[in-house]
């Protein structure tokens, strides 16, 4: 990944509506340093931190703000020990209210030129270091969240991340061409683009309140997280009111839990179900990104590789259809009995 160049800094654009708009649409990304108070991302990081201190994530010969990681807990989505921590998270009340903040708000109706909502369904991430096979491999949001194309993912870090950390790496410009192919891989997506797309990577070093905003069909991918600490970030999404939003962004990133869940100990008027307020246009969910993905999976199961674990654990855990989930259990031990 050397050949990687600097993010273009749009901090001193980001208040010109014009400019930013510009930029987004040629680039499909935007970064802006300092747009969030750090001591707000830093009230988020340390609720966490709190979480994962309590589910031994964190190793304990040292403070939690540290964020050093207990490798010997590691585990991925969609095991049942990361969703179990995963969704304690989910339930601080501080991760959803960041995504109705101004400064995200304001900035990102000025880029799509209309009333923009936040979709229900935020994401967090935390990356164990020095397990860099389970890297985010490049990727588009598109073929799964879809909706409508011009969501913007806003990509927030909870700390200063050197590069030894890692970050996000976005391919300036790709988001307007198309739906790239892509294969099974290990990592959060469960896919990567088959082309490499040399010299249009872009990256760099993060500060506590930078913001990193992408199209949903921009491709991007994490750099490898090293050294000894956790990478913590959200992802939150924002689209048009007017445009049409698919029923999985409505729902809690886990399927397997309920808003009711989520919400309970809530106070009162923390945006519980904000979305109901609206009058929104849903889109039936394309499925043949889906489809594709998982055929490609059984096909490299039975080849031994082990790119395809992933995506198998997905359709054990999440897929509707219970023959389906079988034949990927039967397939996944196989990989594993085989690589083992």
């Amino acid at each position: 990944m050397s050949d990687v160049r600097p993010f273009f800094d749009a901090t001193e654009i980001a208040g010109d509506a014009d400019a930013a708009r510009g930029r987004f649409d040629r680039d499909g990304y935007l970064f802006v340093r300092g747009l969030l108070p750090p001591p707000v991302v830093e009230d988020l990081r340390r609720q966490f931190l709190t979480v994962l201190r309590d589910a031994a994530w964190i190793a304990a010969d040292s403070p939690a703000h540290d964020q050093i990681a207990e490798l010997s807990a590691f585990t991925v989505e969609p095991e049942p020990a990361y969703q179990r921590v995963y969704n304690q998270l989910y339930s601080v009340p501080a991760f959803h209210a960041m995504q109705h903040r101004a400064e995200l708000l304001d900035l990102i109706g000025a880029v799509l030129d209309a009333p923009v909502i936040p979709q229900p369904r935020v994401i967090a991430r935390v990356m164990f270091p020095e397990r860099t096979a389970h890297t985010t491999p490049a990727h588009q949001d598109f073929v799964p969240v879809q909706g409508a194309a011009d969501t913007i993912t806003a990509w927030i870090p909870l700390s200063d991340l050197s590069a030894e950390m890692g970050g996000l790496e976005i391919a300036a410009g790709t988001h307007r061409q198309g739906v790239f192919d892509f294969a099974p891989a290990l990592g959060a997506s469960g896919t990567e683009i088959t082309d490499p797309l040399d010299g249009a990577w872009v990256g760099g070093t993060f500060e506590q309140g930078d913001v990193l905003f992408f199209h949903s069909m921009t491709v991007h991918r994490g750099a490898p997280a090293t050294g000894a600490r956790l990478r913590l970030s959200v992802d939150l999404r924002f689209q048009r009111l007017a445009d049409p939003i698919a029923p999985g962004s409505l729902r809690p990133h886990d399927p397997d839990v309920t808003w009711e869940q989520i919400y309970a100990g809530w106070a009162p008027g923390q945006h519980q179900y904000f979305w109901r307020d609206w009058d929104l246009d849903l889109a039936e969910y394309d499925t043949q990104y889906n489809e594709k993905r998982d055929a490609m999976a059984f096909e490299l199961a039975a080849k031994g590789g082990v790119e395809a674990r992933a995506i198998l654990q997905r359709i054990v855990a999440r897929d509707p259809n219970p023959e389906k989930q079988r034949q990927a259990a039967e397939a996944l031990a196989a990989l594993e009995a085989e690589t083992s």
